[in-house]
């Protein structure tokens, strides 16, 4: 069992089937699910993306620097919201950003996430890095190999890895094990390359299921899942 994960949460899986804004049942199921888990004694950090709000390539009009601005507040957002729905739940939590936030946040160290973690807090990472450029998927190892995570729990809304788009192709077959190599090869879509590397190099596994199956968090931290495991081996 894990001691202690990254959970990766995509900003569409928590609209829902609104796929913008906020889905409060489905981000209350997953609190449930994280405030079980808090209970048993594992420390749980957070790292949303920021698509339910804001796809930064989607203009032309705007500076590649400026859209990722915006995504990386679109993240901050998101934790503030997602943060306060664990609290309504009986969790204490802790919002940490890599650039000032006035009174919003505190500012990242992995000191200060330790200390939170030891007082039985789930910590949420916002903000990405700070810098443009570097997608959520990025943040997400980052932030995992420096909090010294047992693995990355990556909750999306499809349950694995595939050779191929299953919404495209009927016939994709999903992978149950692959290496983070394989994933680098082919190109498979489970975190972009940047994101990939950092996870070979720095051995980091990472745990690919989907969000709505029923205690999928729970389950993929219990080692009782119907995801993909991609290796670092």
């Amino acid at each position: 069992m894990k001691r202690r994960v990254l959970l990766k949460l995509s900003g569409e899986a928590l609209a829902g089937e609104k796929h913008t804004g906020f889905d409060e049942p489905t981000v209350t199921k997953v609190a449930k699910q994280v405030k079980t888990l808090v209970d048993q004694g594992i420390e749980v950090g957070i790292v949303i993306g920021g698509g339910n709000f804001w796809r930064g390539r989607s203009s032309e009009n705007i500076d590649r620097t400026k859209a990722d601005q915006i995504g990386m507040l679109a993240t901050v957002m998101n934790c503030i919201y997602v943060s306060e729905i664990f609290r309504s739940q009986g969790m204490m939590t802790a919002v940490l950003t890599p650039f000032p936030c006035g009174e919003f946040t505190k500012g990242f160290s992995k000191d200060r996430a330790n200390k939170y973690f030891q007082h039985n807090m789930v910590v949420f990472f916002a903000g990405g890095t700070g810098h443009p450029y570097f997608s959520t998927d990025t943040a997400t190892v980052l932030r995992a190999v420096e909090i010294e995570a047992d693995a990355i729990l990556l909750a999306k809304a499809v349950d694995g890895i595939y050779d191929s788009d299953p919404k495209v192709n009927p016939d994709a077959k999903k992978y149950e094990k692959v290496s983070i190599q394989e994933v680098i090869d082919k190109k498979l879509a489970a975190v972009d390359l940047t994101a990939s590397i950092m996870c070979m190099e720095q051995k980091m596994p990472m745990l690919v299921f989907g969000l709505e199956e029923k205690d999928s968090i729970i389950n993929t931290v219990h080692g009782k899942f119907n995801g993909t495991e991609v290796t670092v081996e």
